[in-house]
C-alpha cells in the first residue's frame, strides 16, 4: 500500500516547483488557440495532488469520518493558495448537512397487510424500508395503491398518477421505463435509460405527490442487479441523505418480486396483467386491498459535512457575472471493517478527479477567462450524489447565471488516447462545443452508445442538469495512442478494484491520459466562458425546462 507520501512530493505541494515529468508521460503536442496554450495542465502538480489525496493519511476522505476533514481542510487550503477567491462569503466552505440512516427493524413493528390478514415478510429478506425524512420515528396505517411506473412524463404525454390524491398512501412502484414500442420505438429514449426509470426519480415523485410512503418492486432485470446490492444498502449499511430542503416520504424501501407477487395476490389482483396494463399511457392507478401498518424506527444522526468552492473572477464587464462550473467529488469509501487493509483509498475514484481540479484551477487562475469561473469540489457523492443536490438547491452563484457545468469522476490513469467521451453533452450546445475543442486538440468524440443503465443521471452534473444547468461529465477516452492491448488490459482489470481497497496510487501510472482529459476539460471550459453566447439545451429536453423556469 501507498504508505507514505515522498518528500519530493511534499515539497512540490508547497513550492509549486514543477517535477520532472517520467519519459512515458510527456504531455502531447496538441493544437489549440493562444489562451488555451497559456492555461496548460501540468502532470506535476495533478501526480502530486493524486498521491496525496489517495494516501492512507486522508483515510479513504470517507463522509463523517476523520480523513473527509483532513481533504476539506487540504482542499481549502490548496485553493488559497492557487489564488482561488472564496465562493461562500469570504468562506471556502458549503456546508452540508447529512442524515446517517440505520433502520431498526428489531424495534420496529410494521408489517404488510393483505385481504385483511398479515403477510409475513422478513426484513432484509423480503422487503427494506426506512425513513426518507431523516426522522427516526413513524407510525403509519395506510392504504396500498399501484402506480404502475410512478411517472409523470408531460413531454411524453404520459401520467400515472392521473391527477389523484395519494396523500396518506403508500404507493407501490415498478422501476424503469415503459418500454418502447413498434409504434412508438423512442418512448423513453427507446432502448436508453431516462431518469424517470432510476429508483431515485420514483422516490423523489411519490414525495411530490404527497404520499406517505413509497415501495419499489424490485426485479433483476428492471433495476439491473439482484437484490443483494438493495439488501446491502438498506439492511446491512447506514445510509445517508440530505437532512434539509426537500425530503423525502416518511417511509421508503423496496420488496422482492416474490414478495409482490404473494402480495397482490392476497389483495385480489393478477401483477402480471396490472404490469402489462402499465405499459400504457392510458393506466390508471389501482387501489389494493392493501395497508402498510405499524411503527417504523430508524436510528438517525446528523453529519456536518463540506462542499468546498473557489472562485476565478470573470474579465468581461457584463459576461462576469455568469459563471462556468468545473466540479468533482472529494469523498470515497473512507475506513471500512476491522481486518486487513481497512484504508479504501480511491485513488481513481475520485481522487483523480480532485486532484485534476486542482491542477486546473492552478492555471485558470493565471489565464482568467471573460466569465467566472468555480472549482467546485462536492461531499457525499458516493452516498447518492448528496454534495452536488446540496449546492444545487443552495447554490453560492445565482442558478439562472450559472451556464454550464462539467464534471470530472474517474479519469484516465492508463495512457494517452485519440479520443475522449462525452456522453450527455449532445442534450445541450455543449456537445458541439465539446466536439470543437477536441478537433482542435487532435481528438476524436468517442462514439455514443445508449445510456442503458442510466448512467448520465449517476455522477454530480446531474444535479446541475436538474437544475437547468447545461451539464455533463467528461470522459476517458478508449481509443489509445500506443500498446493498446496492454492498455485495454489495465482498464479492464480496475473493474475488480473499483470500490476497492485496492484502489490505490501508482507511482509507475502514465498519468499522460489523465492530464489528456483534465486540459480538454480546461479548454472547453474555457470556450464556454469566452463564448459571446452561452450553452442552451437542446428543444424538448426535460432538462431545459428547469431552465426557462429558473429565467
Amino acid at each position: 500500500m501507498h504508505k507514505i507520501v515522498s518528500s519530493v512530493v511534499l515539497t512540490a505541494l508547497a513550492s509549486g516547483l514543477a517535477l520532472a515529468y517520467p519519459a512515458h508521460a510527456a504531455p502531447q503536442k496538441v493544437s489549440m488557440s493562444k489562451s488555451a496554450q497559456a492555461a496548460t495542465v501540468k502532470e506535476a502538480p495533478l501526480r502530486a495532488h493524486l498521491a496525496f489525496l489517495s494516501s492512507d493519511a486522508l483515510e479513504g476522505r470517507g463522509t463523517g469520518q476523520r480523513g473527509g476533514e483532513l481533504t476539506v481542510t487540504y482542499l481549502e487550503t490548496q485553493s488559497a493558495a492557487i489564488g482561488l477567491q472564496p465562493a461562500n462569503k469570504g468562506s471556502y466552505r458549503q456546508p452540508v448537512k447529512i442524515a446517517g440512516v440505520r433502520s431498526l427493524p428489531s424495534k420496529s413493528n410494521i408489517g404488510l397487510i393483505a385481504g385483511g390478514q398479515p403477510l409475513p415478510a422478513e426484513f432484509g429478506a423480503d422487503w427494506v424500508w426506512g425513513p426518507g425524512d431523516a426522522k427516526a420515528d413513524h407510525t403509519l396505517d395506510a392504504e396500498m395503491v399501484f402506480v404502475g411506473y410512478g411517472i409523470n412524463a408531460p413531454e411524453e404525454g404520459w401520467d400515472d398518477f392521473k391527477g389523484q390524491d395519494f396523500k396518506g398512501k403508500v404507493l407501490v412502484m415498478m422501476v424503469n421505463d415503459p418500454k418502447p414500442t413498434a409504434l412508438e420505438p423512442k418512448r423513453f429514449n427507446g432502448e436508453g435509460l431516462t431518469y424517470y426509470g432510476r429508483w431515485t426519480y420514483k422516490l423523489e415523485e411519490a414525495a411530490r405527490q404527497g404520499a406517505a410512503g413509497v415501495l419499489l418492486i424490485h426485479t433483476d432485470a428492471s433495476a439491473s442487479y439482484g437484490w443483494s446490492v438493495v439488501q446491502n444498502s438498506w439492511a446491512n449499511a447506514e445510509r445517508f441523505q440530505l437532512a434539509e430542503g426537500k425530503l423525502g416520504t416518511g417511509l421508503q424501501g423496496w420488496m422482492t418480486d416474490a414478495t409482490a407477487r404473494k402480495l397482490f395476490a392476497a389483495a385480489g389482483q393478477d401483477l402480471d396483467k396490472l404490469r402489462a396494463a402499465a405499459e400504457d399511457k392510458n393506466f390508471k392507478p389501482v387501489v389494493l386491498n392493501a395497508r402498510v401498518k405499524g411503527e417504523a424506527r430508524a436510528e438517525v444522526r446528523t453529519l456536518n459535512e463540506f462542499n468546498v468552492a473557489g472562485i476565478v473572477p470573470g474579465t468581461d464587464p457584463k459576461l462576469k457575472d455568469e459563471l462556468v462550473v468545473y466540479s468533482a467529488h472529494w469523498d470515497h469509501m473512507g475506513k471500512q471493517g476491522t481486518e486487513g487493509d481497512t484504508i479504501f483509498n480511491g485513488a481513481v475514484d475520485n481522487a483523480s478527479g480532485t486532484a485534476a481540479l486542482l491542477a486546473m484551477a492552478q492555471e485558470a487562475v493565471r489565464n482568467p477567462a471573460k466569465r467566472s469561473q468555480m472549482f467546485l469540489w462536492v461531499a457525499a457523492e458516493e452516498q447518492g450524489l448528496l454534495g452536488s443536490a446540496a449546492y444545487a438547491a443552495a447554490p453560492l452563484w445565482p442558478i439562472e447565471k450559472t451556464v454550464a457545468n462539467l464534471n470530472l469522476d474517474s479519469l484516465n490513469f492508463v495512457g494517452l488516447v485519440k479520443d475522449v467521451s462525452t456522453p450527455g453533452s449532445e442534450r445541450t450546445d455543449l456537445g458541439a462545443m465539446a466536439a470543437a475543442t477536441a478537433s482542435r486538440m487532435g481528438l476524436t468524440i468517442a462514439p455514443s452508445k445508449p445510456d442503458l443503465g442510466g448512467g448520465y443521471f449517476r455522477s454530480d452534473h446531474f444535479s446541475f442538469a436538474k437544475a437547468g444547468v447545461p451539464a455533463f461529465s467528461v470522459g476517458a477516452g478508449s481509443s489509445w495512442v500506443k500498446d493498446v492491448e496492454a492498455n485495454n488490459a489495465k482498464r479492464k482489470a480496475y473493474g475488480a478494484r473499483y470500490h476497492q481497497a485496492n484502489d490505490e496510487y501508482d507511482p509507475s501510472w502514465d498519468l499522460s491520459g489523465m492530464v489528456q482529459q483534465a486540459q480538454f476539460t480546461l479548454n472547453l471550459g474555457r470556450m464556454v466562458a469566452d463564448s459571446p453566447k452561452a450553452p442552451q439545451w437542446k428543444a424538448g429536453d426535460p432538462f431545459g425546462k428547469a431552465r426557462t423556469a429558473a429565467k
